[in-house]
């Protein structure tokens, strides 16, 4: 029968290989068109490829754990003729294919003989999908010898923060770094995760960037006292995610981006929600957030959470975004100096809330409130600390009148 190829498609915008995570089918399975086969994860989510159209396994080439280059075929689908010439092919099996192999079936019967066709080449999972290049140099000195060593091994000068340079200066000489190198075969290591690789890599180069941050009390007893007639309930990060969507909607200047001697001004308030996963945080998009009410956002936000939990967020809803709401308060935290991710000059932070005396002047007394830290880490290069103080008193202004949101 002809063999159509399962492909590794594009899973993503400058996304070049997957890693295999899950064979959901065996050979001699039947199956149908679009029916979900592999499982693979990139450094952004888990994803599916789906079958071609219908027929039976004739072969799966990959092997879990491993990561495959796009286009990289993955195994071949029996399918009927008509099937094999509505995707284009012309002969009825691989041309690559030469000797030929029997497969067992299901129930122990014995396949028609089919090619075996070469197994693709696995390939090293590097970071893809990112805003900026992930093999941006870092900024310190290193010898030419130094540099090629460091790239052969796949290192960043981030990576020589804990070595203490024996060269003029305090400079890491390559002697030093195969002293380094040598130390670390006696201790227990492990592979980073391909999420980890990209958190570590995205804030390698945010912090490339002088980063400040400046924090507000905020009290939030109107917000908790919204939040229980609301339906649906916005969580406290919401509530947040929408007051920064307006302010900023009111003054798009803190949200540029500094390229050169311009600020580039964002064209939508498009604004991320940090959603801690597995070894990592990603980062779902709400879009056009300064002209959607509170209320409507509340289904797309859970929506998005938990496909962020699930490592399976579309890729309409990852990047583009101006600015980042993270609730750190959720871990116990009452203050925090969140990273702006390399593409963005913002990130909004709340932290957890807790029972606090406040000066009542018409009371002349003391009154119990909920207070949390608001705090706005920004590129101190776009924003001063009177931009950030203004924005976080704005904002707070907002969150004072919740169900204007």
């Amino acid at each position: 029968m002809p063999q159509i190829p399962i492909i590794m498609p594009q899973l993503g915008e400058s996304i070049a290989e997957a890693t295999i995570v899950n064979i959901a089918v065996q050979v001699g399975d039947q199956v149908d068109a679009d029916q979900d086969v592999i499982e693979v994860e990139t450094n952004k989510a888990v994803m599916s490829v789906t079958t071609p159209c219908p027929g039976r396994v004739g072969c799966i080439l990959v092997e879990t754990g491993q990561s495959y280059s796009v286009g990289a075929i993955l195994g071949y689908l029996e399918a009927t003729e008509e099937d094999a010439i509505r995707h284009g092919l012309d002969i009825p099996a691989p041309a690559a294919t030469a000797t030929l192999v029997e497969a067992d079936g299901p129930d122990g019967e014995t396949l028609d003989a089919r090619p075996a066709a070469t197994k693709p080449a696995a390939v090293q999972p590097t970071v893809r999908g990112l805003p900026v290049p992930a093999n941006a140099a870092g900024a310190s000195y290193m010898s030419p010898r130094m540099k090629a060593r460091m790239n052969e091994l796949g290192l960043h000068a981030a990576d020589l923060a804990g070595i203490a340079g024996s060269g003029a200066a305090g400079r890491v000489t390559i002697e030093d770094f195969e002293k380094f190198l040598a130390q670390l075969e006696n201790l227990t290591i492990t592979p980073a995760s391909s999420m980890r690789v990209a958190v570590a890599d995205a804030m390698r180069r945010s912090a490339t960037r002088p980063i400040a941050t400046a924090g507000i009390p905020l009290v939030l007893d109107a917000v908790l006292a919204h939040r229980k007639q609301a339906s649906p309930k916005p969580g406290p990060a919401l509530y947040a995610l929408r007051a920064l969507g307006i302010a900023l909607s009111e003054n798009s200047a803190p949200a540029g981006r500094l390229v050169g001697d311009r600020i580039a001004h964002p064209p939508a308030i498009d604004i991320g929600f940090a959603v801690e996963v597995e070894d990592g945080v990603l980062v779902p998009v709400l879009r056009n957030v300064d002209r959607t009410p509170l209320a409507e956002l509340v289904p797309r936000y859970d929506e998005l959470v938990e496909l962020g939990r699930q490592r399976r967020l579309p890729s309409a809803a990852t990047g583009g975004s101006v600015a980042t709401v993270t609730n750190f308060g959720t871990f116990g935290l009452t203050w925090a100096t969140p990273i702006p991710l390399p593409e963005q000059t913002l990130v909004l932070g709340l932290g957890a809330g807790r029972i606090m005396p406040r000066w009542n002047a018409a009371a002349a007394a003391f009154e119990p409130v909920t207070e949390a830290n608001l705090t706005l880490s920004f590129d101190h290069r776009v924003l001063d600390g009177g931009a950030a103080g203004r924005l976080l008193g704005r904002i707070a202004e907002l969150l004072a009148d919740p169900a204007r949101l």
